[in-house]
Formats: C-alpha cells, structure tokens, sequence
C-alpha cells in the first residue's frame, strides 16, 4: 500500500463504520456521569489571524495531515456536522444532541482566561445565552501560556499568564455567571472546576484558598479538581478535592516508544514518537490511587500529527472497540470507588480535539462508531449492575482483570499495533 491508497482508505468508509441508528441511543439514565472535553477553536480570531495566519482555526491544522507510515490514520476528516464554526448556535446544539444521544452528560469547556482576557470564549458564550441546548457543562481553566509550541518554539509566548491575588479574586468573579447557570454540573451540589496545570500557579494552594474564600461570602463552595498531567499526580497538595485523567497524559508515556524505523514509513525523515494504544489502556486500568479521588479518563484515540508534522506523537491501533472495554473498565473502576451518587464520573478526551486525532465526534471512515461504543459500554456496565445487584470491590476488580485480558488477547491478534487497519486496508483494495 502506498501513501494515496492510505489516503484513499483513511478519507472512505472504513470495515468499523457505523450509522446514527436509533437503537444505538441510550434510552435511560447512565449509571456513570461522562464528561467529555470541549475544545473552541474551531472558528476565527484576531489573535489567531495575526499569530497564524487569516482565517486559522483547528481545522486549518487537521486538514494538512497526512499519513506516515502504512496503517497510520491521517488525515482524519469530520462526517456529519462538517468543517463547522462555532460561532453557529445550530452546530452547538447538534453537538449536544449527539452526545447526549450516546450517553455523554456534558461538556468540559477549555477556559481560556489570561487575567481577566478571555480567549475563544464565544462558543460558551453562545452556549450561556441559548438554555434551549440541552447539556450540563462546567469549565476547565488552561491556565498555561500561549506558545508556538505546534511550530515547535516551546519558548516564544504569544499569550502569557500572569498571577497574582487580584487575578485569583477576578477569576472567581468570571466564574459567577456560570455557576448559576442550572445546567452547570455540581457533586452534590457542589459546582465542579478544573485546573489545567495547577503546578504554573506561583502557589496554587493559596490561589485555592483565595477561591474558596471568595465563594464563601456567595454560598457556594467549588469543587475544585486538577487534571491529572505527566507534572503531578496528588490534588491534596494543592487545597483540591480530587483530580481528573487526561489521557494521554500521565499514562501514555510510560509505555516503550516503537521505533520509527521499524515501521514502514512513507516519510523517511518521520522520527515521531509512536506508541501502542493499548499500552495506554494497560496503564490507565492499572492506575488506581488509594491517597486521593481521581475520577478516570479515557480518550478513543489520538495522534497530534496535525499539529506536529512528522513530529508529534501517535497511539497506533486504536480501534472503537479497544475504546469501548476501556471506557467499560473505567466505568466500573468508579462505580466501585465513588463515594456518592454524583461522583460517578468519567472523563472524555475529547469530544472534538480534531489536532490531536481524540474526538467522539462522527468521521468519514469510522462514522458515528464511537459513539456507539460510548453507548454500548454504558450498556455494558449497567447490564452487569442488573445481572449481579450490587458491584462490590472484589468483583470490580475481577472485572477490571477481564477488560484487560480481552485487550491483551485482542492486541495479540493485531499482528502487530497497527494490523487492525492494515487489514481492513487490506480488504478495501480488493475490493
């Protein structure tokens, strides 16, 4: 196969791809709360326009992928809801339909907040004036610095974060309006925030502090919880109540790198990170800290070549399936742990992370697969409830065991990481 039949098999109807068929949709209340990530940037901005270049948005950066080496899925290209603006309220709600349809619970919008500047805040801000669209959400804070990092110039700040009391008490004032928002998401009335990076923070503690004062003197008392990145692990270091996963990070590096000059590449000069996808999944079902609460995350695939040409990293072998046991297994980790009804949550990474290849979103060649299988491990996990009544520790355990042997013996048969696609391939031009 060379890289035009690649392309050609990539950008059509793969052997996985699935339609929008009503009996896929979850008709009854999932027993795990998911929670997926929501990325804004998919339409224009001044700033962008000068850093970028006229008119850039995410998908000026997906639509210039390409495949590197034989089996790998670039580029990846949307189904249904199309190269879309989000500045369209219709796009919005559809995107809420879906996932809702599938079992989604809501939205984790990226919070672009430079000290009291707000970035790509215009699909939240549709979100907020429209009540019509019919989806909880809260906010994750990515509180770190804009660089040129895609263009790999880690060190030249576009958009800088500047900290201070003023800035932690005018933050918490931005946050007000959404709070009282009823779609908002809240444990046990509590409403939850994220902390992308809470290691930037001069002192997050104190900025924690600062917060939780603040919301005092108006009733409410966040839940503040950090996303788990490859810098820290432990929220109670920093006053928070818990911390969320974030694949891949934290568990997807820890995995042996495949060399690049093993695989058959079309690039000869391709020299990117590449790893198993299942090795992802080992690692993340294994991850389960008794110290602190983490609620767990999953992410149905990713690959930022789009953003890093030639030198990012990819996950190879990702698959719906592969997908669906993880997430199945991460539903039942938290059922098993969580303390209350409320937190019985699961991360998403993404619904619609197109540049870094994670998204639920509906494609050309896998159509609306993963959402299916969002749905089918919600099913999963509540037929178990049904048959067995309870889930207790023990049999949460036997169960996470079970997932992980079906991805070893699945990842057996792959015939290598990526067999699963070249397969397909493989059938695709025989026919």
């Amino acid at each position: 196969m060379g890289i035009l039949e690649q392309i050609l098999f990539n950008t059509s109807s793969g052997p996985n791809y699935r339609l929008d068929e009503q009996e896929n949709h979850v008709r009854q209340t999932p027993p795990v709360t998911l929670i997926a990530y929501y990325l804004p940037q998919f339409h224009p901005i001044p700033q962008n326009d000068a850093w970028w270049g006229k008119g850039f948005t995410e998908w000026t950066n997906v639509t210039k992928a390409v495949p590197r080496f034989k089996g790998h899925y670039q580029p990846r290209l949307p189904g249904e809801l199309g190269f879309y603006d989000l500045r369209n309220k219709d796009v919005i709600a559809r995107q809420a339909e879906l996932a809702r349809s599938y079992g989604v619970g809501g939205f984790c919008f990226h919070y672009y907040w430079f000290d009291g500047d707000r970035l790509l805040e215009t699909p939240l801000n549709i979100f907020l004036q429209n009540p019509d669209i019919d989806i909880k959400f809260c906010i994750n804070w990515a509180n770190e610095n804009w660089t040129r990092r895609w263009s790999g110039d880690d060190k030249q700040i576009l958009k800088a974060q500047r900290y201070s009391p003023e800035s932690d008490a005018a933050f918490a004032r931005s946050l007000e309006p959404l709070f009282r928002d009823p779609r908002y998401i809240r444990i046990d009335g509590r409403p939850l925030m994220l902390v992308y990076r809470p290691g930037l923070l001069p002192d997050a503690s104190e900025t924690v502090a600062r917060w939780r004062e603040h919301f005092a003197a108006i009733g409410e008392n966040p839940y503040i919880v950090m996303a788990q990145m490859d810098d820290g692990d432990d929220p109670r270091l920093y006053g928070m109540d818990a911390a969320a996963g974030f694949p891949p990070h934290r568990v997807g590096w820890t995995a042996t790198f495949i060399p690049s000059e093993t695989l058959e590449r079309f690039d000869a000069a391709y020299h990117a990170n590449v790893v198993a996808y299942e090795a992802m999944i080992e690692a993340s079902l294994n991850h389960r800290p008794t110290g602190y609460k983490l609620f767990p995350g999953v992410c149905p695939s990713w690959d930022n070549e789009a953003r890093r040409p030639g030198k990012g990293s990819c996950f190879a072998g990702a698959s719906p399936r592969l997908y669906e046991d993880w997430l199945t297994g991460a539903c039942r980790a938290v059922l098993t742990d969580a303390q209350t009804r409320d937190e019985r949550i699961v991360f998403i990474n993404a619904w619609n992370e197109w540049g870094e290849g994670a998204y639920l979103e509906p494609d050309r060649h896998y159509g609306y697969a993963y959402l299916v299988a969002t749905a089918n491990a919600l099913r999963r996990v509540e037929n178990q409830r049904d048959n067995e009544g309870a889930i207790e520790g023990a049999k949460g355990a036997s169960n996470r065991n079970s997932v992980k042997q079906r991805i070893r013996r699945r990842a057996r048969r792959m015939a290598g990481v990526i067999a699963d696609t070249l397969e397909g391939a493989a059938r695709f031009l025989r026919f």
